[in-house]
């Protein structure tokens, strides 16, 4: 009867010998790949076609436990695939997003695949693949697969500010990101800065007051303060220059002065903006800031 400890010696050295001829097998698909695709002729983008079986859960239950390894042996087959047609001015990048997706569901914990991957998908014509959809739907899969990892929060924000100009969607992913753990200061600052540019000020209101009273950093509370103040004002010249149109209606010409207002009934007194400082009434007609006013309204986008 073979004793127990040399029948699990067996099964060691088993699984050493078939681990070492799967990891041999997964290796061998580099060169053979490389070889397959310095072929040339009229079949040539059919051969492209069939470097990879079209389905990463299909591959990973093939793997025999050596997923991991063949994650990175088809992130290097991707970053091959946009290398080479890129600098052979190809026209597109078919096959980038499925070598992307069957590399992540091999790995769905390799974050280089998700973050440079998404940036050669949402990347124009002809440098990338012009597909901020596809990019968007690579790191939306990383984020579910690694919730707490902030930066692929950050990249999510970046194409749909870059590339979609979707600005409540980007402040809302640099919002969420910011949430996460060990996110940086500044992406509760990129949230409210593009929720104001998109026109949402109530959003953009909230997530200054909120550094306001929670950031850590004097600095950034004071950038805070300074875009509130930016808000305040500009909401008072936007109530101002309604009123200074009503006048000029009722009236039947232009107020030369916030005093004209106040004589109509307007205003019960001069508005002060942020700083302190009265609003004046420039030479069109429209309210302006005073000369000694300390609000930056370059601060808005």
């Amino acid at each position: 009867m073979t004793p127990s400890w040399l029948q699990s010696r067996r099964k060691e050295l088993t699984r050493l010998v078939c681990g070492c001829m799967v990891v041999s097998g997964l290796l061998a698909l580099y060169p053979l790949q490389q070889s397959i695709d310095r072929e040339r002729g009229g079949s040539g983008s059919r051969r492209e076609e069939i470097l990879f079986l079209p389905s990463g859960v299909m591959l990973r239950r093939l793997s025999g436990g050596y997923s991991g390894l063949l994650a990175a042996v088809y992130w290097t087959r991707a970053v091959q695939y946009y290398g080479r047609r890129r600098l052979a001015h190809a026209q597109g990048f078919p096959l980038l997003g499925t070598l992307l997706s069957i590399t992540t569901d091999l790995d769905p914990h390799l974050l280089i695949a998700y973050r440079f991957g998404s940036l050669f998908l949402a990347g124009k014509l002809p440098d990338g693949a012009g597909s901020p959809a596809q990019a968007i739907h690579l790191l939306r899969r990383g984020i579910v697969a690694n919730p707490d990892y902030w930066r692929l929060w950050e990249d999510l924000g970046f194409i749909y500010y870059w590339d979609l100009r979707d600005y409540a969607r980007a402040a809302e992913a640099f919002r969420l990101g910011s949430e996460q753990p060990g996110a940086l200061p500044w992406m509760r600052v990129l949230a409210a800065s593009v929720a104001a540019q998109g026109g949402d000020i109530r959003t953009s209101r909230f997530l200054w007051l909120e550094i306001v009273h929670t950031a850590g950093n004097e600095s950034i509370r004071r950038s805070a303060e300074l875009h509130l103040a930016a808000l305040d004002a500009q909401e008072a010249l936007n109530r101002l220059d309604g009123l200074l149109s009503s006048y000029r209606q009722k009236e039947g010409r232009e107020a030369r002065s916030i005093q004209d207002l106040i004589a109509s009934g307007y205003l019960r007194g001069f508005p002060l903006d942020p700083s302190g400082e009265p609003f004046i009434i420039g030479a069109d007609g429209r309210a302006r800031l005073g000369p000694k006013s300390k609000v930056d309204l370059r601060l808005l986008p």
